[in-house]
């Protein structure tokens, strides 16, 4: 009988896990299967430069997959049991009304990573757009598209998100009026140098910035601020943070107050040893005993470290312990501008920043790096398929194993 692994979400963590799975395994042991609502995968750390008018490219998880284990389906999740090992869903690709379904496991992966959290601003829900997915980014971008030149567009939040997106929309309509409203000073986590780069470029494309900014409320036409103040803007933009799928806190997994899922160095849940969570679902430990903070930088070390303990402990393998560090913050400040800000390993800014053009062909090289992984899914790693060894065991039951 086969292991049964559920993956549940296709971004950066999901896929890049998925892949990683069916080539440390051979497929007559193991079946994998992959849920994700949308046929394709989409770039999420590129949905500033979506919103903005670009397009982006088509990348079909049909052809990524093709000829490997993974079994891609296309449904919406809408709860998991993880008392019985069972993961309800909704189908997306099939005519008619969608049908509800339950798929068994034996080990989850839970990758559903994360939204827009509008921190529960008056009228920020009702009034302002969002680019933390792509129906978002659409949405804005149709909404830029109708605005007459000399309008107000307000980014609120000054942290990468905000950033990129605030020099994106500049760049790109240097007709519009563009603000940022940040709670703090602007770029206050960097390098001395990274902040006067960061002022540098702001300069040039026109951007007002409202430091100590904090937005209590949006309305249709502004934004208002602690302080009481007003900010025009005919279309605002929410960035600031994002918040969990609520799935998990639903469940009996031990989770933070926001509903992350607390693991142990490998990914795995501290209270169910069958589910192990990646990205911005989970909370996992880095250096200085600090919480990864939610991002691909984090993300992707993280679907790494999951599938290869999962793998070890299926064949009785050597468990991985490769530590989750930073070394940079990658910031895009437009397709001619970037700030690539050098960290500690527990991601505290260093003196050494690198700037201009030269850090924007950096980001952009680590941007079609981060994508070619996840397209590329079983390529790049040494063919280590090892068998799965079963031991009389009830089905379904965790598998111990022999190389």
């Amino acid at each position: 009988m086969q292991h049964r692994i559920v993956v549940l979400g296709a971004g950066y963590t999901g896929a890049v896990a998925a892949g990683r799975l069916a080539r440390r395994l051979r497929p007559e042991d193991v079946a994998i299967t992959l849920v994700n609502a949308e046929p394709d995968f989409v770039e999420r750390v590129r949905m500033h430069q979506l919103a903005a008018g670009q397009d982006l490219r088509p990348r079909p998880f049909s052809e990524m997959f093709a000829g490997t284990a993974v079994e891609l389906k296309l449904a919406k999740v809408t709860g998991v049991d993880v008392g019985r090992r069972t993961v309800a869903v909704v189908d997306a690709d099939g005519p008619g009304e969608p049908e509800a379904q339950e798929l068994e496991y034996d080990t989850l992966v839970y990758a559903l990573g994360s939204g827009w959290d509008d921190q529960g601003v008056p009228g920020a829900a009702e009034h302002a757009h969002q680019i933390a997915g792509r129906p978002g980014a659409l949405r804005l971008r149709e909404r830029l598209a109708r605005l007459d030149a000399g309008e107000p567009v307000v980014v609120v939040g000054g942290g990468l998100t905000g950033l990129e997106a605030a020099t994106e929309i500049a760049e790109a309509r240097p007709d519009l009026d563009v603000a940022l409203a940040a709670r703090g000073e602007l770029g206050d986590w960097l390098s001395p140098k990274g902040r006067r780069h960061l002022r540098k470029v702001f300069g040039k494309l026109g951007i007002t910035v409202h430091e100590h900014a904090a937005v209590t409320g949006v309305g249709a036409d502004r934004v208002t601020t602690a302080d009481g103040g007003t900010i025009p803007a005919a279309v605002t933009v929410w960035a600031t943070g994002f918040a969990v799928h609520p799935i998990a806190k639903a469940t009996t997994l031990d989770v933070t107050d926001t509903g992350r899922i607390v693991v142990d160095g490998t990914m795995r849940s501290v209270s169910h040893p069958d589910v192990y969570a990646i990205g911005d679902a989970a909370l996992a430990m880095g250096p200085g005993d600090k919480p990864l903070r939610m991002s691909c930088a984090s993300g992707t070390p993280m679907a790494w470290q999951a599938a290869d303990a999962i793998a070890a402990r299926l064949t009785g393998g050597k468990l991985p312990n490769a530590p989750l560090r930073y070394f940079n913050q990658c910031i895009s400040l437009g397709r001619r501008e970037g700030l690539i800000q050098y960290v500690t390993a527990d991601d505290r800014a260093v003196r050494a920043a690198l700037t201009g053009r030269l850090a924007a062909v950096y980001k952009e090289l680590v941007c079609k790096g981060a994508a070619w992984g996840v397209t590329n899914p079983t390529l790049g790693l040494p063919t280590r398929r090892r068998h799965v060894v079963r031991q009389p065991a009830r089905a379904g039951s965790p598998v111990r194993t022999a190389a």
